[in-house]
């Protein structure tokens, strides 16, 4: 086998490709690929690679590589210190690396984090899921899932079809820990999130880079966000709170008080205000900042963002230096709609807003759980999916929201939105729709050691005075004005959840609701949140519950764990195109006690394949609550209030 091997692995090494993987962010597949996307697309492209070629990703320290046939080579990014045989090796310029000779990747001690190696024909690692990029937190692409090891043979790619090799020294992007990142407002932001000083205040602060920095996320460090709400209401206690929608990459969420960017390996679907996105075209920065970095959000204009886009893209098509631009500064208000309209006949109020430069959101009716609204962007989703055009990449359904990405190269946002609207004039009357479902049955174990695992993790390392700390089901219980611990464990016995949203954390993951509003405990999110949740645990954070779909960051308060909600089919070839999410949108899920070692062996026998979910058909209507909330009105509104009155002694609790 032509390939080449690992002498040292160096710390985090691994193989990503430029695209990643598209069309799953839907189902909380992110799109991996390349972190600095614009310094691997040149070291490709500069040993004559197709854009689709799989290259390596290294942080803090590169790796030592050797080939067994001799390929030309190329580094970039942070990889400034390299050598061939002790032979220091400019970042940018193309040479050979002839067989047996050693390439030593060498220290990235800034500036910048990461850096990038490019072998001529590329790595052939299988494409899982349409990409060969090594997603780590799901366990799959690139090499097995994981970073390199030493002694690892990687399998080359053929030589043909390559373009000449060209010098992209001069064109690499220049290297700071000062920097200034280009963003649009919004698509949240004043006055109804946070303050217009507020709003003000996050782009006049200089950030500091968090040493919580890795391809999920970007943590930045400064001053408290200035509020224009107490609270998220249904969606949680803190203000930062939202029913659940959808991230761009690039977004920066607000988690709790902290602003996190989210990465190309971050969660698709959330609860938290995003009151700016980075540009398309300084998305390239995100993998480079280095923890104890200086960032400065900069508001720019559309207009603005395009016209660097289009440079860039000049730059990789012609690899001329690519000229410098002005930052064009706006109003740092949340941006006006693209397309506005009011409530009219069976049609909700709904708004069209920009939420960056490649994606639209869709935001339909209040701010709070309408089941009614949710069918509406359900019938508005299927709707765009049926008439499709060119250039839309993802679609990603909120609890009252839709997130349209696209090829901006293909399609303008403007053109999008309005077809939206045409499409939103034409939907059926959701509450006369039946939407077919399944139930499901879960095994859950309350009170699983995974659990109060990552409650003890997060209480060492992360908040020890947290409200929520160290039990999270007894402050579930006294938010809920609850007598005991088990009446918690009771009441989510008792429901059948709704599946309102997919991907809500990663993997097929569900967000659910209680389809009875008796059942609809409150609780807030983790405020700043865990970096550790064991997979498939239970939680709880506003109304909502989710299953986490594997191991990694989180902040609903966790009440125990269940079943896989995603397995991923063998790597045979024909099985690389099998569906690994297990459960859909609008799935009703009923929970039923067991041991922990009995979950363990059902565990077991599903990610095996040994056994799959107890399902039988079943379908979903808005008239079915309608006609519950009609017969148990007075209770509901009772229980509702009783657990304001918690909810709101808890967070008085929190001031005094």
């Amino acid at each position: 086998m032509t390939g080449l091997t690992v002498i040292s692995a160096g710390i985090q090494t691994t193989i990503q490709d430029l695209e990643g993987r598209t069309g799953l962010w839907d189902v909380g597949v992110p799109p991996s690929g390349a972190f600095d996307e614009f310094t691997f697309a040149l070291v490709n492209a500069a040993v004559g690679n197709s854009w689709s070629a799989a290259g390596l990703e290294c942080v803090v320290r590169g790796p030592v590589l050797t080939v067994s046939t001799d390929r030309q080579v190329c580094v970039g990014g942070a990889a400034t210190r390299a050598t061939i045989d002790g032979r220091p090796l400019r970042p940018g310029t193309v040479v050979w690396l002839r067989a047996g000779s050693v390439l030593d990747v060498g220290p990235l001690d800034g500036p910048g984090f990461r850096g990038y190696v490019a072998v001529q024909g590329g790595l052939d690692v299988p494409r899982v899921l349409g990409s060969r990029s090594t997603f780590i937190l799901g366990g799959f692409g690139g090499l097995e899932g994981r970073p390199l090891a030493d002694g690892d043979v990687v399998p080359l790619g053929r030589l043909g079809n390559q373009s000449a090799p060209a010098d992209v020294t001069a064109l690499l992007p220049e290297l700071a820990s000062d920097w200034a990142l280009r963003v649009i407002p919004g698509p949240h932001g004043a006055p109804t999130h946070l303050t217009f000083e507020g709003v003000e205040a996050l782009f006049g602060e200089t950030w500091t880079v968090d040493h919580r920095v890795d391809r999920t996320g970007v943590r930045l460090v400064g001053a408290t966000p200035g509020w224009a709400r107490e609270d998220g209401g249904e969606a949680g206690l803190h203000p930062s709170n939202l029913h659940d929608s959808a991230y761009p990459v690039g977004g920066i969420m607000l988690s709790g008080d902290t602003p996190v960017i989210v990465g190309k390996d971050g969660p698709s679907l959330g609860g938290f205000v995003v009151p700016a996105v980075v540009i398309g075209a300084d998305r390239w920065i995100l993998g480079q900042l280095r923890p104890g970095d200086s960032v400065r959000l900069v508001p720019t204009t559309p207009e603005a963002a395009a016209e660097a886009m289009q440079h860039r893209r000049a730059v990789l098509a012609s690899l001329h230096e690519q000229p410098r631009l002005e930052t064009v500064s706006t109003t740092a208000a949340r941006p006006l709609e693209l397309e506005a309209y009011d409530a009219d006949g069976t049609s909700p109020a709904y708004t069209i807003r920009r939420s960056g430069d490649r994606h639209l959101l869709v935001e339909a009716g209040p701010a709070e759980l309408d089941l009614r609204i949710r069918v509406w962007i359900h019938l508005l989703a299927q709707a765009l999916r049926n008439d499709r055009p060119d250039g839309v990449t993802e679609i990603v359904e909120g609890v009252r929201s839709l997130l349209v990405q696209v090829d901006d190269a293909r399609l303008g946002l403007d053109t999008l939105a309005k077809h939206l609207a045409v499409l939103a004039g034409g939907l059926a009357d959701p509450a006369t729709v039946t939407v077919p479902a399944r139930e499901v049955s879960l095994p859950i174990a309350f009170d699983h050691p995974e659990a109060h695992e990552a409650m003890r993790r997060y209480a060492a390392s992360v908040r020890p005075d947290a409200p929520w700390c160290p039990d999270n089901v007894e402050f579930i219980r006294r938010v809920n004005d609850l007598t005991d611990r088990a009446d918690v464990f009771d009441v989510v016995a008792a429901a059948t959840y709704l599946v309102v949203g997919l991907g809500d954390v990663y993997l097929g993951a569900p967000v659910a609701v209680p389809i009875d509003p008796r059942h609809r405990l409150v609780t807030t999110k983790y405020n700043p949140a865990r970096t550790w949740t064991p997979q498939n645990a239970v939680g709880i954070g506003g109304i909502y519950l989710c299953i986490y779909g594997m191991e990694g960051p989180g902040g609903y308060q966790l009440v125990g764990r269940t079943l896989p909600v995603w397995r991923l089919p063998g790597l045979a070839e024909e099985q690389r195109d099998e569906q690994p999410w297990l459960l859909r949108q609008f799935d009703r899920i009923r929970f039923h006690p067991v041991s922990a070692e009995e979950l363990a062996q059902q565990r077991a026998d599903i990610k095996a394949g040994r056994a799959d979910l107890v399902t039988r058909p079943a379908t979903f209507s808005v008239a079915e609550v309608n006609q519950l909330e009609a017969e148990a009105a007075g209770e509901i509104a009772t229980l509702r209030a009783q657990r304001r009155a918690a909810f709101d002694a808890e967070r008085q609790r929190w001031v005094s």
